[in-house]
């Protein structure tokens, strides 16, 4: 089987792909230098070419605090670009698994989201990619696989920033909860999606259990063994561009394993 990865040296995709190989699917690596998502010109050409069975679309404008002032290049990416891939996926039968994001929600919800539960963005980046989903849903034959608080070792992410920050006093916001995932389970769920065929739809692919982000960086800590002047705050005391939900905890019918164990493997992994 033949997949195509778009973004496939971001963050996702540079564990995504080995993984793939792994599986033993044959792995087609994009990115921007190769596959152009806002030209639908090269999609249709690249896609024609390589014939893949699977887009797995990870290609994305991810920095949710600039997308308020660069508001056109967000959509330009998640929203137009994906529309795109989503194209030229249904033109040429091909079924793409598009990467979301748990700020498709409010956080008003009490309780887990399902994938069925009302979206509604409170911010750019959350709505660009819900507009992602709109269009991937035009091809009748397709996965979405919404994640969140992902982290991974080739790339930015909330542990390297809190183990950067250790030696100074430190504050973390209290009152946002969610599921902190680690980009190897994520690949490893959308594999077993697309190996056991499950029936075309969303899903929620994040780490099992939920904390806060000052839970997750007492953790942090607690696992590397620092002493830390950890403090919790609340939202209005740390205000970012980007509003976030207060809860995005989801629901993913242990498709991934607990965050704390994901969270223990990748800081073993970290120290090697």
């Amino acid at each position: 089987m033949k997949i195509l990865v778009t973004g496939a040296k971001g963050m996702l995709g540079q564990d995504l792909c080995p993984i793939l190989e792994d599986e033993g699917f044959e792995v087609i690596e994009t990115d921007v230098d190769t596959l152009d998502i806002t030209d639908i010109e090269n999609i249709q050409s690249v896609l024609s070419e390589e014939k893949p069975d699977y887009v797995i679309h990870c290609a994305a404008y991810t920095n949710v605090d600039k997308a308020e002032e660069e508001q056109d290049t967000a959509f330009k990416i998640n929203a137009e670009g994906t529309s795109n891939v989503a194209k030229i996926c249904k033109r040429l039968d091909i079924i793409p698994v598009y990467i979301s994001t748990d700020y498709v929600f409010d956080g008003k919800k009490q309780g887990k989201y399902i994938p069925e539960d009302k979206t509604n963005p409170i911010n750019v980046y959350g709505q660009s990619k819900l507009d992602g989903e709109t269009a991937i849903q035009t091809c009748g034959k397709y996965y979405i696989t919404r994640t969140s608080w992902l982290y991974g070792h080739h790339g930015k992410n909330f542990i390297e920033t809190m183990i950067k920050l250790k030696d100074k006093d430190l504050k973390v916001v209290d009152d946002q909860v969610g599921c902190p995932t680690w980009t190897v389970d994520l690949a490893f769920g959308i594999i077993n999606i697309i190996k056991e065929k499950k029936p075309y739809g969303i899903y929620h692919v994040c780490g099992s259990g939920h904390t806060s982000w000052y839970g997750f960086a007492k953790k942090i800590f607690e696992l590397c063994g620092y002493e830390v002047n950890l403090k919790p705050c609340s939202t209005s005391e740390y205000p970012c561009p980007a509003k976030r939900p207060a809860n995005s905890v989801m629901e993913n019918n242990n498709i991934c394993q607990n965050w704390e164990t994901a969270l223990k493997e990748y800081l073993e992994l970290r120290c090697e």
